[in-house]
């Protein structure tokens, strides 16, 4: 089957370019011919990808990298010339491109976005003649193959949270319309969870999109997300250490001041002077995390660190400041418990200051921090508080604010930043680790990150509430009775106590049950949450075929 795909953006690092880049592979795998829209730079970079697609001299130009049949199918990724500006959801730096969210981008400017991708669709459609569609996002995607498709070709959309939360529903006056229009020809809706399906209907206020929406979560490679036994954890983030410190030896030699000028880009989406950045918040520091994950004792001895990890973009709304907050308490109870910080984004120089904050005993700046709130994540915003936050230091005093710096005075070699990781190195990186947490405040479509850790045999320690509440209640039917309390965590003005109490208890947890969680999480997810499933879910939404597909 010939299948379009539009989404847009990258093929690696967030929630939604991690969902399109393995769901083409699964397709590809599955035997289908694949034609994927994307801004991704260097898609040739990716194994399933055979043929990559521009239109830079003006007229389309394929360039064939590998021969068909490889897969089974075939994947051509196309990158559509939209000109010099990617409107985006959430604040960022992409390579070569200005990136600005919608709010900030004008009609006009959306307009032409608009327009330059129906054109491209227009023509993938003369050419590769697709049978279905996907598009992604609630804004634009299904707008434009709305308007790019003719009728024949049926459509799916999936819904990611950010397009809906940070954009329609924040300026529904603007983006409602051309959500509604998008939706309209769908054959099926897939949301990642209960939580998304309802705030989708409530947005829209459309009562027929309920009959046309299914669960469709994102997927679990569980090839490659899958236990392993310690010493074999142990021995994968040496070598994806190695790896690291030899890429970050051929950076330095090719591009030397890489990650000076990265440092030096402001942390906003609009670039200063109003020109494109050189280098995008996407790009690796390789060097940074070699030597953090060479810094693990893993060496199977009593003395050896306990890895927690975080995951996700680093942005106010993943609540990556709780999990720092909280640290403190966990190592009061657990020295040994180290804290593996990966991703990116815009709010990861306000955590470096928290942390080192922290450290230095310093109450006052780790209040102005929270004071601030996201202002230090996009420049020329006004304060807004992170309450959660400020609660949890209003309440810390006497003998119990001594015994936190104290334990605060080792978060320098107890939290370790590891800047971006590609997808399989953190298939490497999880089999290792004790345990994820998800501390998100905003609403999530769906807890992929969780899923992937409980593949690993990885307890995830999730907020309780939307898309994760929902993940951790799967995963709770398949643990023992005694762990499921420390599966998720409430998100409010105790929320820091809470996340290091959850934590404590599943380091110290005895190894029998341990081993019968890990047993349980591994089990669900390959049963709930495999590719090939998703793949064939997305197919059959596409094509109007809901009977079979679960209601959210």
């Amino acid at each position: 089957m010939r299948i379009l795909i539009f989404h847009g953006y990258l093929l690696a690092g967030t929630g939604s370019n991690v969902y399109n880049a393995r769901l083409a592979e699964a397709l590809v795998g599955l035997g289908h011919d694949v034609h994927l829209l994307s801004q991704d730079r260097h898609p040739e970079q990716h194994a399933f990808v055979d043929a990559v697609g521009d239109w830079d001299d003006g007229a389309l130009r394929v360039r064939e990298l590998r021969a068909a049949g490889r897969h089974g199918g075939r994947c051509t990724v196309y990158r559509p010339d939209i000109g010099g500006l990617l409107p985006v959801y959430v604040a960022d730096r992409y390579e070569g491109i200005e990136a600005r969210t919608f709010a900030r981008c004008s009609d006009v400017e959306l307009a032409d976005y608009v327009a330059a991708n129906v054109r491209a669709v227009e023509q993938l459609v003369a050419l590769a003649e697709p049978e279905l569609a996907l598009a992604n996002h609630l804004v634009m995607a299904p707008l434009i193959l709305a308007r790019a498709l003719p009728a024949r070709i049926p459509y799916a959309v999936k819904i990611h949270g950010s397009a809906l939360e940070y954009t329609v529903k924040a300026q529904p006056e603007r983006f409602l319309p051309p959500a509604r229009e998008g939706l309209a020809g769908a054959r099926g809706i897939l949301v990642g969870s209960r939580h998304t399906g309802t705030s989708l209907w409530q947005a829209l206020a459309d009562p027929s999109l309920a009959e046309r929406t299914r669960l469709g979560p994102p997927g679990v490679d569980v090839r490659r997300f899958a236990p392993r036994e310690e010493h074999a954890a142990a021995a994968g983030v040496r070598a994806l250490a190695a790896r690291l410190r030899a890429e970050g030896g051929e950076r330095r030699r090719t591009r030397p001041h890489e990650d000076g000028e990265r440092r030096r880009t402001p942390p906003q989406d609009e670039p200063r002077g109003g020109t494109t950045p050189a280098l995008s918040v996407f790009s690796r520091e390789p060097a940074l995390a070699a030597a953090a994950l060479e810094s693990l004792a893993l060496d199977g001895g009593a003395a050896d660190d306990l890895p927690v990890a975080f995951v996700g973009k680093l942005i106010v709304s993943k609540g990556i400041d709780l999990l720092l907050a909280a640290w403190p308490l966990v190592l009061a109870s657990e020295p040994r418990a180290r804290l593996v910080v990966v991703g990116f984004g815009a709010y990861r120089g306000a955590l470096e200051r928290l942390r080192d904050a922290l450290l230095a005993g310093d109450l006052a700046e780790v209040r102005g921090i929270a004071l601030a709130g996201r202002a230090l994540e996009q420049g020329g915003e006004a304060p807004r508080p992170l309450r959660h936050l400020l609660a949890f230091l209003d309440g810390l005093g006497g003998e119990a604010a001594a015994d936190y710096l104290r334990a605060a005075r080792t978060l320098g070699e107890r939290v370790l930043f590891t800047g971006r990781l590609e997808h399989e190195e953190l298939a490497e990186l999880l089999p290792a680790c004790r345990a994820l947490v998800v501390p998100s405040t905003f609403p999530e479509a769906f807890g992929m990150v969780a899923a992937e850790a409980g593949a690993c045999g990885v307890l995830p320690i999730s907020a309780a509430h939307s898309g994760l509440a929902e993940v951790s209640r799967e995963l709770a039917r398949a643990v023992p009775a005694t762990v499921v309390s420390s599966l998720s965590f409430p998100v409010d003005d105790d929320v820091v106590p809470a996340l290091a109490a959850r934590v404590v208890e599943w380091l110290a947890l005895d190894p029998g049950t341990r081993a019968q969680t890990r047993a349980g999480l591994v089990a669900t997810v390959r049963e709930q949450w495999s590719w090939d499933r998703v793949g064939a879910g997305v197919i059959a939404a596409a094509q109007g075929q809901l009977e079979g597909l679960r209601e959210p």
